[in-house]
């Protein structure tokens, strides 16, 4: 074939452009299993690059809200970076803990995010464009599967920590994060066992702090005929603050 090649400088020229054209194919071309999401990484954009946070909302050079899911995807291989990732499977009787890494910053007398609008984990440029705060959530994952972009969210679970890696100090940060959830029982909800006569102590961490003289919070949101504030035993943290708790 090389002989050929050499021996004739036309089919050289048409041959190289053609095999050329073939690697750019193929190598653009994503297969991503049914059990994975890909994340997307733009490497250059002629909006140019984001100047805030890390996602880029419009267009822009580097990590896009959306996630490819399973299946056949076409993104030309110098312009684009993929990501794959496994899903986020929260399994029976067990929950899961979010870290958002993009948004508003958290205020200094706030704990947790809110997520009063920002609530779809699965939706990172509505969770952003709602007004969604960088830090760990109120809001958890109850079982089931889940496609999320682990560039802006790390899902903190018991069988471990799931995220994309931005930064070597990443893994320091989230699995001292998942030990302190596995020392405190985190991640199985909490049965208080009425035979046994047992009852739950709960401290809360945030929210407006106790009058001065007080050491035990006034009982809020406990009304079931009021939705709009019913937390059902502290199981809703929106609304349990909400009531003034």
């Amino acid at each position: 074939m090389l002989e050929l090649l050499s021996a004739n400088p036309l089919l050289s020229l048409i041959a190289v452009p053609v095999v050329l054209v073939v690697v750019y194919i193929l190598g653009s071309i994503r297969y991503i299993p049914n059990s994975k999401v890909a994340i997307i990484d733009k490497r250059f954009s002629p909006r140019g690059s984001i100047t805030n946070g890390i996602i880029a909302l419009n267009g822009e050079a580097g990590y896009q809200p959306l996630v490819l899911r399973g299946g056949v995807h076409f993104l030309p291989m110098f312009v684009y970076a993929v990501h794959v990732q496994p899903l986020v499977i929260i399994g029976q009787g067990h929950l899961g803990y979010v870290f958002a890494r993009d948004g508003l910053p958290l205020p200094p007398n706030q704990t947790l995010a809110d997520n009063t609008k920002a609530d779809d984990f699965g939706d990172v440029a509505a969770f952003v464009r709602n007004g969604g705060q960088r830090g760990p959530q109120r809001k958890l994952l109850r079982e089931g599967t889940y496609a999320i972009n682990l560039a802006q969210f790390a899902v903190i679970t018991e069988r471990g920590v799931l995220y994309h890696r931005l930064e070597k100090a990443d893994d320091q940060v989230f699995n001292a994060m998942a030990q302190l959830l596995h020392e405190r029982w985190g991640f199985v909800p909490v049965v208080i066992q009425g035979a046994d006569d047992a009852i739950g102590i709960v401290t809360v961490h945030d929210g407006p702090s106790l009058s001065d003289g007080q050491i035990i919070a006034p009982i809020c949101g406990d009304d079931p005929t009021n939705t709009a504030n019913y937390h059902a035993s502290f199981q809703d943290p929106e609304r349990f603050l909400r009531a003034g708790g």
